[in-house]
């Protein structure tokens, strides 16, 4: 059983409430770095492991910089998410640009950095040739399709995705720059989303390696770098269990002595781009009950709204909610938990069991530590809400201000708007 905690007291949560305002996401910095300190544990084994994480996942600075001291690289895929990890730092062989269907400015950018250049197709090849130039060390990114048997609604099935280039286009993409004079190269794959059995990794590690022996066996060239993606799901419910980290590191640990290194392979280094496991089970969006509504169905509307949490209604996704002080009431009531946009979707949970919610009484959702704050938008001309870091001494820091109505209408120029 995966126990929800909150990330702190409810009395401490009522009073970031009354001094913030509600709704806003709150991530643990202490959680968070642990976690980090496991991951690279897990894989210390590996020759040069490196986490880049998936700044998409939740691209604040701060959590970059945190994220930067334990060790991590940053992996974009904009040029926003180049920007961010460069403001904290980083650069070089410590960022991967992963991007698709990429204007030049974020290639222009990425080589400006130095770092690692991920091309997601064999055609970016001659694009960078005649717009900018090719990068010392090229990574591609493959997708297996049929080969490779999962996915999901997520990241969508390998066959079906448009992410990566085939296995032939591979070759054929290496053989291109090897002629051009590229000497260095690396692997890249991405092909599930929040996947919770360790065996699927493995097998994804055991496709990559083969992949890299092939490479060798027909071109003669040793790759750099194999980066093995992301996709480590979370928890999302109580009856979910985590995935063991460590026995995780040590079933592609088995698998790289067995494949890599009678090949001669075994100074490759191995990569992940793991974003969601980093952060998140480590942040809660908190908001208030603002309405109760009895009509066909009980309804309690929140101040929050998909706005500021889309993946219930994109994916139908679960996330735990927590009414904060009546933790231990029996669960006797059902509700739909809503949002105030203007679309039958926006709501956090369908006919979810809890205790008996008053107006006024503060809502936390769990696991928003990614994929949450990120995915807002500004539909019905709603405002994104603010984000909180817990520190590790116990003090909060207001990271990101909630957005005004000057923000949105920011970028347009016609009388009479504020």
């Amino acid at each position: 059983m995966n126990s929800k905690r909150l990330p702190c007291s409810g009395d401490k949560l009522e009073l970031l409430a009354s001094e913030f305002g509600t709704p806003f996401h709150i991530y643990d910095e202490a959680a968070i770095r642990s976690n980090a300190r496991k991951l690279l544990k897990a894989f210390s084994w590996a020759p040069r492991f490196k986490e880049y994480y998936a700044v998409k996942a939740l691209p604040n600075p701060y959590i970059l910089e945190i994220l930067a001291e334990e060790g991590c690289g940053a992996d974009c895929s904009s040029l926003a998410e180049l920007m961010l990890a460069k403001a904290v730092g980083l650069a070089g062989s410590d960022v991967c640009l992963t991007s698709n269907d990429t204007p030049l400015v974020e290639f222009q950018t990425a080589l400006e950095m130095n770092s690692i250049i991920n091309l997601d197709d064999i055609t970016h090849i001659d694009y960078l040739l005649s717009k900018a130039r090719l990068p010392e060390l090229v990574s591609f990114r493959y997708n297996p399709g049929p080969l490779r048997k999962g996915g999901n609604e997520i990241i969508g099935y390998p066959e079906q995705a448009k992410y990566g280039m085939t296995g032939t286009q591979l070759l054929e993409a290496i053989a291109i720059c090897r002629d051009l004079g590229v000497e260095r190269f690396g692997i890249h794959t991405m092909i599930v989303s929040n996947e919770l059995q360790a065996d699927y990794f493995r097998d994804t590690a055991v496709m990559m390696f083969d992949m890299a022996t092939k490479i060798k066996k027909i071109m003669g060239i040793s790759v750099e770098f194999i980066n093995l993606g992301g996709g480590i799901g979370i928890p999302y419910t109580q009856e979910e269990a985590p995935v063991d980290l460590l026995g995780l590191g040590n079933k592609i640990r088995l698998a790289y002595e067995e494949i890599m290194l009678p090949a001669g392979l075994g100074n490759v280094a191995l990569c992940m781009e793991s974003g969601r496991m980093m952060t998140g089970p480590y942040g809660w969006l908190v908001s208030r009950a603002i309405h109760r509504k009895e009509i066909y169905k009980n309804y309690i509307g929140l101040d929050a709204s998909m706005a500021d949490l889309m993946r219930p209604a994109l994916y139908g996704a679960y996330h735990h909610i927590t009414v904060v002080g009546k933790e231990d009431l029996p669960k006797d009531h059902i509700y739909d938990i809503t949002g105030s946009l203007c679309e039958n979707n926006d709501k956090f949970a369908i006919d979810r069991e809890l205790p008996k919610v008053d107006v006024g009484d503060l809502l936390v959702i769990h696991d928003t530590g990614a994929h949450g704050h990120a995915m807002g938008f500004n539909y019905n001309g709603k405002l994104r809400s603010k984000e909180l870091l817990l520190k590790t001494d116990g003090s909060v820091k207001l990271i990101r201000r909630a957005e005004t109505i000057d923000d949105y209408f920011a970028t347009l120029d016609y009388p009479g708007l504020v």
